[in-house]
């Protein structure tokens, strides 16, 4: 709630205009009965129809300034609600990324948190500012109004609406927590059917359609309860409201004709009091309780579910520096989740500049999780990471982010020259730094053909091939100062040569080199090798591993023997 106003307050202006124009739609609801029975004391019950007709035609020129101000509310709505929507996509987006029980697996509880609490905050806001507050401004407009013109009529209509307004709000906690059980129902449909959707091919190999279905079926069946129970909340709020709101036309007929009779009152102002109740207060009480009930319910319970979703603020977080490039690893597990067998146990390493390390397994192993722990994006579960003595995740964030480059295998480039997409990490770097970059990369002969810097680049690299986009992204992290270099299969594309052309390159900067290996030649070249199997990963050079490791052994056999003639590079 405090990032929600305080993303409204910072349209503090949009906010007062807004509230602007909603005085001026409330002065036909002011005036509406008081002219209305003007016109019949003054004009029409008096014998001057002509009097009559000009205090209507009054009203109505107030009417069209009431229309103008609720014109200009809608028109003005997008300048407070729209960035107050992009604030807490934002916010969403960043608490899911800085959630470690989130490890990087697509989240459909957070799609359905952005594509629907976020869009009923959104809608919410917005019918807080046009309905409630228009209704707001009518109701107290025409509560004065009746008040000044036929006061002696007055608690005919304030008692039962307030008798009404005290048992509508007996019933809101009730309200608010089917809301919000129906909310929680939402997130758990979405997040069963979106865990069986990425997971089909386990389900299908496990043979555990029956049990996927049965559990989405479940949380179907509960999103269902959940929605009939506020229905029900919301029809029993109807008739509390109905009934508050027919019981003072009810008194007004019952009370009115023996005032009028002992001269208390006028015609006029009883029918004064007649507008203000039907056309006015009766109105804006049912669709404030409305609102209320419905808009702002669902805005506080999506508000709540935004909240416990957003990142919790840590005063440990990039607060350390550390004191070398030097990267150990002690005795590190990292499982997905509490109840699976952990991808990486009891691993310990130290990466040294100079160090050249590539890391060989299976697929689906743990190698690229190996690759996430280095670089601080997922915390292990038991064991540090260090970097120069500080907790990786812990480091000063532009000091790790300037250390530490991990390339993919999927490479992103975007709509704009060579250059561009080049200097993205080293804005620094000169156009013969770029150029230097290419060429130790071997990449210069597609920078020729491309046209140079300037040329420029689709969307996504378009019309390049993926080894020519995975080329242009290693130049662009050569091109930085990153002491830490990390290749996530990210020369998969490439062939043989090019890829030990890329190897070679990025080992003879000062720094160190991480190889998660997409070919077993990138073993040859590195200086030790890590081994994952499942178990506890084994280290060594090539020549210990093939003595000490069967799985490292059967790799090696199973791997094209053409490329048995690399030899690693000598040991720094």
């Amino acid at each position: 709630m405090r990032f929600y106003l305080s993303a409204l307050a910072g349209h503090r202006r949009g906010v007062l205009i807004l509230l602007g124009w909603s005085t001026l739609e409330g002065v036909p609801a002011f005036f509406g009965g008081k002219l209305v029975g003007t016109a019949v004391d003054r004009g029409f019950a008096a014998g001057d129809p002509l009097a009559g007709v000009l205090w209507l035609l009054v009203f109505a020129a107030l009417a069209v300034a009431g229309a103008l101000g609720r014109r200009q509310v809608f028109a003005r709505l997008g300048d407070v609600v729209e960035p107050m929507r992009d604030a807490l996509v934002t916010q969403v987006v960043r608490g899911v990324l800085n959630d470690p029980t989130h490890r990087r697996t697509p989240d459909a509880s957070a799609v359905a948190m952005i594509t629907r609490h976020v869009e009923v905050v959104r809608d919410a806001t917005a019918g807080v500012l046009v309905q409630a507050r228009a209704l707001l401004v009518t109701t107290i407009a025409a509560l004065v109004g009746l008040a000044t013109t036929a006061a002696a009529l007055i608690w005919l209509v304030v008692l039962p609406i307030v008798v009404a307004l005290l048992f509508f709000g007996l019933l809101l906690p009730s309200l608010a927590k089917r809301q919000r059980d129906a909310v929680m129902a939402d997130e758990s449909t979405a997040e069963a059917s979106g865990a069986v959707l990425t997971g089909l091919r386990d389900v299908a190999a496990c043979t555990a359609a029956d049990e996927a279905h049965h559990d989405i079926v479940a949380q179907v069946a509960r999103q269902a309860r959940a929605t009939v129970s506020v229905a029900w909340a919301n029809s029993l709020r109807a008739t509390v409201i109905a009934i508050g709101g027919f019981a003072p036309v009810v008194l007004l007929v019952a009370f009115a004709p023996p005032l009028v009779a002992s001269g208390e009152l006028t015609t006029g102002a009883v029918l004064a009091a007649v507008v203000y109740l039907t056309s006015n207060v009766n109105p804006a009480l049912h669709g404030l309780a409305s609102t209320t009930s419905t808009v702002v319910m669902r805005l506080m319970v999506a508000l709540k579910r935004l909240q416990e979703a957003a990142p919790r603020p840590s005063e440990d977080v990039g607060a350390e520096v550390p004191s070398d490039g030097e990267f150990v690893l002690r005795d590190v597990t990292f499982g997905w989740s509490p109840d699976a067998e952990p991808v990486v146990r009891d691993l310990s390493l130290t990466l040294r500049p100079g160090d050249h390390l590539a890391v060989v397994g299976p697929s689906g192993i743990g190698k690229s999780t190996m690759a996430g722990l280095l670089t601080g994006l997922m915390p292990p579960d038991e064991g540090r990471v260090l970097f120069g003595g500080a907790s990786v995740d812990l480091v000063v964030p532009e000091v790790r982010q300037h250390a530490i480059a991990l390339i993919p295998q999927e490479t992103y480039l975007f709509t704009g020259t060579v250059r561009e997409n080049l200097a993205l990490l080293a804005p620094w770097a000169t156009d013969s730094d770029l150029v230097e970059a290419v060429k130790m990369v071997g990449a210069k002969p597609l920078l020729d053909r491309l046209g140079g810097l300037n040329a420029p680049l689709g969307h996504a690299g378009e019309g390049l091939s993926a080894g020519e986009a995975q080329l242009l992204a290693l130049a662009r992290v050569y091109a930085t100062s990153a002491s830490m270099v990390i290749l996530d299969e990210a020369t998969s594309h490439l062939d043989p040569a090019a890829e030990a052309r890329v190897e070679r390159a990025f080992a003879r900067r000062d720094g160190i080199l991480v190889v998660i290996a997409h070919r077993l030649s990138s073993a040859l070249r590195a200086n030790r090798v890590l081994v994952m199997d499942g178990g506890r990963p084994l280290l060594g050079t090539h020549e210990y591993l093939l003595k000490t490791s069967p799985l490292y052994g059967q790799l090696m056999l199973a791997w094209d023997p053409v490329h048995h003639e690399e030899t690693p590079l000598p040991k720094r």
